[in-house]
């Protein structure tokens, strides 16, 4: 059984087709697609196939990983609009052609949203795994605020896939006695998102935060080719007996478990278990995570909010940003208005790390990138106007590119200016420093 399961029963589910199912949404409804492998597919194909019936269903999601069909076959976005707690490439390339929206918001506190904020959902359809023997589906790898939905939704549709893997965890399924509608899935294997061969960079910065890690730590780790550089980095240098609490979960730490340098043992809260929200990876992540009781998938108000993660001694908190001002403010999820990702868990893991006796943040950067055939640094005077700040300049913990790694806490303006421009790329540093004296970050007397 799912331990601490909610039900609030008293419905009687019936088997349908995703065209009955469909069939329940109305023009002006609220739908929610839930978040990342959770998201539904022939649901979400019946649903399109209604279009001309329909006039302006918003639709909740959250990491699309496959096209969705309702937007695919409405591109003015009259008949289906996409609210988005954070965009993935496909979300990305909805939010630029107009059909999406972007909500502001850190994932942890996406839970309460549903319970205070919110209207209530007209119909939920969320893909799970098969119904256990105890009457629960199982919401696989994806749990985030799943019982919020389920809670917050006037009709609930499950599509059951039996191709998703089966994940322990506290509440991390919906009673059958809590859905309206059955359908069945088409089988589609997991989404999967390889993590991007780690280049020369990525394995300078991967080294230089692995280094900063002692035995026994707990680590959080976000997306990209960085973080993932400083798990294979955590490999190589045999650290023991780490701990994972994290949003989400990914190859590189499936590969700490697996070589059994994560075992969890130090961890002051969920001592030998692997906490997570939400699982991204390869087949080898979801088959290691099948049925597999040394990993605990808990929602992410649990994961995220900083009173929770601090509990555990020696938090280390990983985070990838693509531009830093010299005040340390970093723009992690847009460029210029343009909404790239979203702000997801950085900002909760920075100040839960802080918090954490013992803990370090990092955020992680490559000094430069290229735009066209014009190379640009991504340690800058200040953000491009239009960019969000992600996480603020109070909060900066450590810096890290392929030049070195900084500490910002307790410094002034004018030292955290000199700390960045030591590690930016060496032909931008005249540039910058020249920058900083302009505008007042550096005064006269400062050297």
């Amino acid at each position: 059984m799912t331990p601490n399961a909610t039900i609030k029963g008293g419905k009687q589910p019936r088997f349908a087709s995703a065209e009955e199912a469909a069939a329940a949404v109305k023009s002006g409804d609220w739908v929610d697609y839930g978040a990342a492998m959770m998201q539904p597919d022939a649901f979400d194909k019946a649903l399109a196939a209604r279009k001309d019936a329909l006039e302006g269903v918003k639709i909740r999601n959250c990491i699309s990983g496959r096209p969705r069909e309702v937007f695919e076959v409405d591109p003015e976005a009259r008949h289906f609009q996409s609210y988005s707690w954070h965009y993935s490439g496909y979300d990305r390339r909805i939010g630029d052609a107009g059909q999406a929206t972007y909500v502001p918001v850190n994932l942890g506190e996406i839970a309460d949203y549903y319970r205070t904020y919110l209207d209530p959902i007209d119909v939920a359809a969320l893909k799970v795994a098969p119904k256990d023997k105890d009457g629960f589906y199982n919401f696989s790898c994806s749990h985030l605020w799943s019982r919020s939905i389920v809670d917050s939704a006037r009709i609930v549709v499950v599509e059951v896939n039996d191709s998703l893997p089966y994940c322990h965890g506290v509440g991390a399924g919906v009673h059958e006695s809590d859905v309206d509608f059955i359908i069945e899935g088409d089988g589609s294997p997991p989404v999967e998102l390889p993590a991007p061969a780690p280049t020369e960079v990525d394995k300078a910065v991967g080294e230089l935060i692995a280094a900063q890690i002692e035995d026994g730590a707990c680590v959080q780790i976000g997306i990209g080719g960085m973080p993932n550089a400083v798990c294979a980095s955590l490999l190589a240098s045999g650290a023991k007996d780490l701990g994972i609490h994290t949003e989400m979960l990914t190859d590189g730490m499936a590969d700490l478990v697996i070589s059994g340098q994560a075992t969890g043992a130090k961890k002051q809260i969920d001592a030998g278990r692997h906490v997570f929200s939400f699982a991204l990876g390869t087949q080898k992540l979801y088959d290691l995570l099948d049925d597999n009781a040394a990993f605990c998938m808990r929602e992410s108000e649990y994961t995220n909010l900083p009173h929770v993660a601090m509990r555990n001694d020696n938090l280390i908190s990983i985070n990838n940003t693509t531009q830093i001002d010299l005040m340390g403010q970093a723009a992690s999820e847009s460029d210029g208005f343009r909404q790239l990702t979203g702000t997801g868990g950085q900002l909760q893991f920075v100040r839960a790390a802080y918090a954490s006796k013992g803990g370090k943040s990092f955020m992680c950067l490559s000094s430069v990138y290229e735009k066209g055939a014009v190379r640009r640094s991504r340690i800058v005077p200040h953000l491009t106007p239009g960019n969000n700040v992600t996480t603020t300049r109070m909060d900066m913990h450590y810096v890290v590119t392929e030049f070195g790694m900084v500490c910002l806490k307790g410094k002034s303006l004018a030292e955290r200016a000199k700390a960045l421009i030591s590690i930016a790329h060496p032909d931008f540093r005249e540039e910058l420093e020249r920058e900083a004296r302009n505008c007042g970050l550096m005064p006269k007397w400062f050297s």
